[in-house]
């Protein structure tokens, strides 16, 4: 049975600042995101963006996925919390990212951003959609190494099954490389071959919304479940659950449809 290797989250210091390694994670996602959009560009040069444009998108994706995803961290999971720890609101160094706060906070900034460059907000977020599982990859490796997001008790037998012994002696599921997986690697894999080739306005969009509705849907069973807004409803969905459920509904409707204009 697998020992969770308990590491240190601090990735090195610089005299009195300590540089960890959820923020180098991060780095690593904004990083990917500026390469794979620069292999996009290449391969599909119809869709008419420029490095100069996505290096720009990306400012406004960093500010999206921070603002977002901490205040979806608070009011999704723990506001009660936060609210009587008000400066712990501000200490994103030590986790606490809402996916889907930060989900929502990219889609304001993709809006902002095709306001103001005149791009139609499909067109971004087609374009953004096979760009952002690697950054999902990549902050799931900081939950692992946070210690933090650990999974539900596994069998004993399960070869992979992993004590985490700041939580309890119990095996259990390592949902965060589950995730990993998922969410990052797969969803990337399925995103960029399906948007090698022109698709209908939306439909990449759409691809995403069902892609990662059902795999982090299906990945909550194998995690232990976070507190949050939508607990109460049924002990058997998680609040991650309940908030994935419109975004595969919100996918197939736009797949349906955007399939449904391009045969028009």
């Amino acid at each position: 049975m697998l020992i969770y290797p308990q590491i240190d989250p601090v990735a090195f210091a610089l005299g009195p600042l300590k540089v960890h390694w959820y923020g180098l994670t991060y780095l690593a996602a904004f990083g990917l995101f500026m390469l794979l959009g620069r292999l996009h560009i290449r391969r599909r040069p119809d869709l008419n963006w420029t490095p100069q444009q996505v290096d720009d998108l990306l400012f406004y994706g960093v500010l999206g996925v921070i603002v977002g995803g901490r205040l979806g961290e608070i009011l999704f999971y723990q506001p009660a919390y936060y609210f009587s720890h008000p400066l712990e609101m501000f200490a994103v160094w030590k986790g606490g990212m809402s996916f889907h706060g930060g989900f929502l906070g990219v889609l304001v900034a993709m809006w902002l951003y095709g306001r103001r460059h005149g791009k139609g907000f499909w067109a971004v977020t087609d374009f953004i959609a096979p760009l952002v599982p690697t950054g999902l990859a990549a902050g799931r490796i900081g939950n692992f190494i946070n210690g933090e997001l650990w999974g539900r008790v596994a069998p004993a037998d399960l070869p992979w099954a992993m004590i985490f012994p700041h939580v309890d002696d119990l095996p259990r599921h390592p949902s965060q490389i589950y995730q990993m997986a998922g969410e990052g690697l797969l969803l990337f894999l399925l995103l960029w071959w399906y948007s090698r080739i022109p698709r209908p306005l939306r439909a990449t969009s759409a691809m995403f919304l069902i892609g990662y509705g059902v795999l982090r849907f299906s990945a909550e069973f194998f995690r232990t479940p976070d507190p949050g807004i939508f607990s109460w409803i049924t002990p058997y969905l998680t609040t991650a659950q309940w908030l994935c459920v419109p975004m595969i509904g919100i996918g197939i409707a736009l797949l349906v449809q955007a399939n449904r204009n391009a045969a028009d």
